[in-house]
């Protein structure tokens, strides 16, 4: 990027200029090149219309956490704490990497096989924002929160339908 007040080169994504140092950050701003693009930086997670959560409490036993996800037909169910703010997520992945084998798991407390302290995104986070977090963390869903409090999930399958809908729109 060259600077716009003393046309020296910098390296993308450099905050000051390494000649004068001007202020790039404001510079540096994503842009699309495509539809999907656009809709990734510019839409919310709302967009997304999240399906509500599917919530156990921290304690229940882990024969709760899995009836609820075959009644709901989720893959994961979010672990609240007594004041209903989100502490916890348990997956399908935990239930194979976990919990698969414990003696008598079904009566053990969900807090125990739980991944704690979860990521989370808000409705109003940028969809390319949720996108990034999955794809670091490895996550195939993601809690939607309000003041930490769950109110909805998302997984890689909903932002992967929004796709496709921006591109048959195009």
């Amino acid at each position: 990027m060259l600077c716009p007040v003393c046309g020296e080169p910098n390296y993308p994504g450099e905050d000051l200029c390494v000649f004068c140092q001007f202020d790039l950050a404001s510079m540096d701003l994503p842009f699309s090149n495509n539809q999907v693009e656009g809709s990734l930086i510019a839409d919310p997670v709302s967009v997304l219309d999240p399906r509500p959560p599917v919530t156990v409490p921290a304690s229940a036993p882990l024969s709760d956490a899995m009836a609820a996800m075959i009644a709901e037909r989720v893959g994961a169910v979010l672990v609240v704490g007594p004041t209903g703010h989100l502490v916890g997520i348990l997956t399908e992945r935990d239930f194979l990497t976990r919990v698969a084998g414990s003696p008598g798991y079904t009566a053990l407390p969900v807090r125990q096989f739980m991944t704690r302290d979860p990521e989370a995104v808000t409705p109003a986070d940028p969809l390319a924002f949720a996108l990034a977090k999955m794809d670091l963390g490895g996550y195939r869903h993601l809690p939607v929160t309000d003041n930490g409090r769950p109110v909805g999930v998302i997984s890689v399958r909903d932002i992967l339908r929004h796709v496709m809908r921006v591109c048959n729109d195009a």
